[in-house]
């Protein structure tokens, strides 16, 4: 039936913690078969162990073309596709223009862009006309924050991509989410005063003075699978942030 994942195929690269294992959590719910790619092998186990018979998975390093070619190639048909796989690498601290190292600056986008389009390239062969490709940005590319210039143009890069990628492989559609601050796994390093603190100070001035759980977040991905008549499209999911 159209609109519905019941007995699709949904592929989710970086499915094996926060958002993207919350979208794999709310498709296979939703009667999809859920196959999951994530760079760590031991995680990939794990989460499919947690999402129960109805999904697969296997590691993925998106950093290198032959690792893609050869997971799409044992994934089979698929009819929806979502990539959340994300490596800020050493470039998460604020770094000015100044002081960037420009031979590393690269890392930047080799997961969340370079990956992405690897993971296109080697995916659309066995992409259903009538599926879907969702990417991942953030609101980095919408709000510029000081010292962050690089982050800014690799999230804006993404949105790009969509829609141009939304006119060159059509009829099938091509979406991105774009969230704003989510409560995932890189914050449980921080202690939690320290944390409570830091997430006050960000989310404070927004209509929704608060973090999201990576469920929330996940619904616009099931929405943008199944939305059969949205394409090019950026659904920004962050509070208001962005209003203010």
């Amino acid at each position: 039936m159209p609109g519905s994942l019941e007995s699709r195929r949904v592929v989710v690269i970086g499915g094996s913690a926060g958002i993207g294992l919350a979208v794999a959590r709310l498709a296979a719910a939703a009667g999809a078969h859920v196959c999951i790619g994530s760079s760590d092998s031991g995680r990939v186990a794990r989460a499919v162990s947690a999402l129960g018979g109805k999904a697969s998975g296997r590691a993925i390093d998106v950093r290198d073309e032959a690792s893609v070619a050869a997971f799409f190639a044992a994934a089979g048909p698929v009819d929806h596709l979502v990539y959340t796989a994300g490596d800020w690498g050493s470039f998460r601290a604020p770094r000015p223009v100044a002081e960037l190292d420009l031979e590393a600056a690269g890392a930047v986008f080799a997961v969340r862009f370079w990956g992405a389009l690897a993971t296109i390239k080697h995916a659309a062969p066995h992409l259903a006309e009538d599926g879907s490709i969702t990417l991942t940005d953030g609101v980095v590319a919408h709000r510029p924050r000081k010292a962050a210039p690089l982050s800014t143009a690799m999230a804006g890069a993404v949105e790009h991509l969509t829609r141009a990628l939304a006119v060159d492989l059509a009829p099938l559609r091509v979406n991105a989410v774009c969230p704003g601050l989510v409560l995932t796994g890189v914050w449980d390093d921080i202690p939690e005063a320290e944390r409570d603190e830091r997430l006050r100070r960000m989310t404070g001035h927004q209509p929704l003075p608060r973090a999201a759980m990576p469920d929330e977040v996940a619904r616009a991905y099931l929405y943008l699978m199944t939305g059969t008549y949205t394409t090019g499209q950026v659904l920004v999911v962050d509070g208001g942030r962005t209003l203010v």
